[in-house]
């Protein structure tokens, strides 16, 4: 079990995060907030790149910094921005992170091998890596951060810029991993955890104001999503959240703070309710956050 106990984190005076308490087990765990909310600060102390400022976190009871490389060797990171050499075909680079990391020529060779198959890259493992696309090298990130089979997977905005395919092959491969270790996902794209993810753990203003399965957070706002062919609507009523063309209409989606909308719209226009879903919540919690 990965747990933070009351963790603070400072940067001389500015105060990236206060007081969060978390605990960890097997399965996805989707960090969700607009970009500068303090994602990257927690994920940076949890795979010891930085260090709380006040608070502890422990593996299995343990501190985390006084585990050392004891922790690091349980540990597979894939930060926001991947160094890769692009003259190196996938098996090369592997297989220097592998050195590096103390694992067996032989044992590298197989661990290598399989990684290759388990992330889709087998076809391509000896091909310079120039040639790749985001989502390929975005692969073999992931497959760097698994050499060492980790109990605990952290993963930073981990499908910024990569195409709708990409995306879905990769919440794919995320739900594979997750069976038997915990998998830390941070990420501000909503569609890249509404499925895969077990909890969505939510920052506002250095705080962690939500940690529940997706379907409890969407709950919130149950009964208070709507949509309408009038705009007037939507702007009497409460917050809009997004707009879609349909049939050469206009279609409003809304957030209304009361049980139902005011019912103000022209003759013939009309207002229906609608279930609300993550990105909703995500819209309405942040909705005066750049």
């Amino acid at each position: 079990m990965l747990s933070l106990h009351n963790v603070t984190k400072n940067y001389g005076t500015f105060e990236a995060l206060r007081n969060v308490t978390l605990d960890f087990t097997p399965g996805v765990y989707a960090l969700l907030a607009p970009n500068g909310a303090g994602k990257t600060t927690l994920i940076k102390m949890l795979a010891t790149l930085i260090f709380p400022t006040r608070g502890e976190i422990l593996w299995n009871g343990d501190d985390i910094v006084a585990l050392g490389a004891a922790y690091r060797d349980i540990l597979g990171y894939l930060p926001q921005d991947f160094g890769y050499y692009k003259n190196h075909s996938p098996r090369q680079f592997l297989l220097y992170l592998a050195a590096i990391k103390a694992v067996g020529r032989e044992t590298a060779k197989r661990r290598v091998g399989e990684l290759l198959e388990t992330v889709g890259l087998a076809d391509v493992a000896d091909k310079k890596m120039r040639a790749f696309s985001g989502g390929m090298v975005q692969r073999v990130g992931i497959a760097q951060a698994l050499l060492n089979e980790p109990q605990l997977l952290i993963l930073d905005e981990p499908t910024a810029g990569l195409d709708p395919k990409e995306r879905v092959r990769f919440r794919n491969l995320i739900s594979t991993l997750s069976k038997d270790r915990i998998v830390i996902l941070s990420t501000h794209i909503v569609s890249d955890i509404e499925t895969v993810a077990n909890h969505v753990i939510m920052v506002q203003d250095r705080h962690i104001i939500a940690n529940a399965a997706p379907a409890q957070i969407v709950s919130l706002l149950e009964g208070r999503v709507w949509e309408t062919d009038d705009m007037a609507v939507a702007g009497k009523s409460g917050l809009v959240l997004t707009e879609r063309q349909e049939n050469g209409a206009t279609i409003t989606r809304f957030v209304s703070d009361s049980t139902a909308p005011q019912m103000v719209s022209a003759p013939g226009r009309r207002v229906w309710p609608v279930a609300p879903n993550l990105e909703d919540v995500f819209l309405h919690t942040y909705r005066d956050e750049a």
